[in-house]
């Protein structure tokens, strides 16, 4: 462009560039391939979902309103609290006598054939429970003495404790749980909730993501995206720690009026290029635009816990300014109250190997256990005295459980006690609407190495938890690419068992 042409008023270069776009020459240059794969993109419709004739507003209320779920939901909304590491159910929720009698054994040559492990090596030993069980509540359920608050509410939880993966290593096996594949690109589940359900507070994002434990999760934001889902749904990471929202505030010396006009006026740019070429993406800018103008005035509201009186704080172990796990918690409680439909919390630093006093089962993972007991029980109390618990399921796990053996990296044994990634039998934890209390299904062998009652799979939990939250896992799909893609793939089914 020449130096003259750059000295036009931008109207006039409006124009002209315009103009450009509609001359025959444009379109023998730019559009002869593009023709060809415009009709392939119409046979395989593999742009997404069909928005033709539909105007940017009938589009974004299309993709932010409250929807109609399948079936009636036994809940409203979902907070899933991930141990990102994988916790050994054998030292909290697994209970397994016989260890102790087999504790520095040999493990038979039984248990390893055929079977692949991350770090064990050669023959290791058996590794007895690190923690004192005793049998809880009405139910009678193991919990051990590592959570001694979580212990005094067994009656509320619903264990699963014959779950299956096929992952071994952590950022697969975290992509396996949360987005259905063990490869980076698809929807998370917290994605899936917020296409099929909407929002229901438009000055907040329908998916929160919180963090903890000093580091992201191994498979990093893939778990939260929205992956071939318009991005609309992929969920907003928030700090417990300073502004919640990085950029969120106005620069300096922008008034809030100002803001306002200026996103008017992108917006309506926005609007025009959408109508022109029809590009969802445009749809996502639009809505974020918005958003973030509504969340200055919302988030700072609700994501500020020194609102709440010194009882709840205290409940929580809460501490207002910090970057915690159990800021985190009562943040989740304030999210869900105020309409958010989903989520999401990662607790990073589960992964007992035994390679150093952090990592000892005895010592670092007894600590970890200590952060989050208080803090889950007092989610689970709170929820409930507000009659929000049976209008919230909360989901508790890692990504694979441990082994019921002692880690020997390489063939050595480490120097602290610790148990290696065990994908074939863990335990999870549901507690909530529509679930049934103080109940336990599936049972695993004598030293928790398999499963031997109640097996259920990854898919099996994305199923119950979409159902539980009105959804019908096989008919949750979005084409893209020539085909219908859905969380659980081609697998699941309801857990019937553990429904009230």
């Amino acid at each position: 462009m020449s130096r003259k042409k750059d000295k036009l008023p931008i109207s006039q270069e409006a124009f002209l560039r315009n103009v450009a776009l509609q001359t025959r020459r444009h379109f023998l240059r730019k559009c002869s391939l593009g023709l060809g794969g415009m009709a392939l993109g119409g046979l395989l419709n593999s742009c997404g979902q069909d928005t033709a004739g539909m105007s940017a507003a009938q589009n974004l209320d299309r993709f932010l309103s409250p929807k109609s779920p399948h079936q009636a939901g036994k809940v409203k909304s979902g907070i899933y609290l991930h141990m990102a590491g994988a916790p050994s159910q054998l030292e909290l929720f697994d209970y397994k006598p016989l260890l102790h009698k087999l504790d520095g054994q040999s493990c038979p040559p039984s248990l390893l054939e055929d079977k692949q492990f991350a770090f064990i090596r050669g023959v290791p030993k058996i590794l007895g429970p690190q923690a004192e069980f005793k049998q809880r509540g009405e139910s009678g359920a193991w919990v051990s003495d590592f959570m001694p608050n979580l212990a005094s509410i067994a009656d509320e939880l619903c264990f699963l404790k014959a779950v299956k993966t096929d992952q071994f290593n952590h950022a697969p096996a975290q992509l396996l749980m949360q987005t259905g594949h063990a490869r980076a690109g698809r929807p998370s589940m917290g994605a899936w909730v917020t296409y099929g359900l909407g929002s229901e507070n438009f000055n907040l994002p329908g998916f929160i993501v919180l963090t903890s434990g000093g580091s992201n999760p191994s498979a990093g934001k893939h778990v939260w995206s929205a992956g071939f889902l318009p991005t609309v749904y992929q969920g907003v990471h928030c700090r417990s720690k300073g502004a919640p929202i990085l950029f969120l505030d106005n620069p300096d010396g922008m008034s809030r009026k100002l803001r306002e006009a200026s996103v008017d006026a992108i917006n309506a740019i926005n609007e025009e290029a959408y109508e022109t070429f029809g590009d969802p993406e445009t749809l996502t800018r639009i809505a974020q635009y918005e958003m973030a103008f509504n969340m200055q005035v919302e988030v700072p509201k609700v994501m500020d816990i020194t609102k709440e009186p010194e009882s709840i704080l205290e409940l929580y172990g809460a501490s207002p300014g910090e970057a915690s796990f159990a800021n985190n918690v009562l943040l989740a409680r304030r999210l869900v109250e105020n309409g958010v439909r989903f989520v999401q919390l990662f607790d990073w630093g589960w992964d007992a190997h035994g390679t150093e006093k952090g990592t000892a089962l005895d010592l670092g993972f007894k600590d970890k256990c200590r952060e989050i007991d208080r803090p889950i029980t007092a989610l689970i109390l709170d929820l409930k005295q507000r009659g929000l618990l049976e209008e919230t399921l909360i989901v508790w796990g890692g990504e694979f459980g441990r082994t019921p053996m002692a880690e020997n990296r390489n063939g050595v044994n480490m120097p602290f006690k610790g148990r290696d990634h065990h994908p074939d039998a863990f335990t999870m934890w549901m507690a909530g609407g529509g679930l049934k209390k103080g109940y336990v299904h599936g049972e695993t062998d004598e030293i928790g190495f398999h499963a031997v009652e109640g097996e259920v799979s990854v898919y099996d939990i994305q199923a119950t938890i979409l159902h539980l939250l009105g959804m019908n896992h096989e008919q949750l799909t979005y084409t893209f690419q020539g085909r219908d893609f859905r969380l659980t793939d081609v697998f699941g089914s309801v857990i019937q068992e553990i429904l009230a």
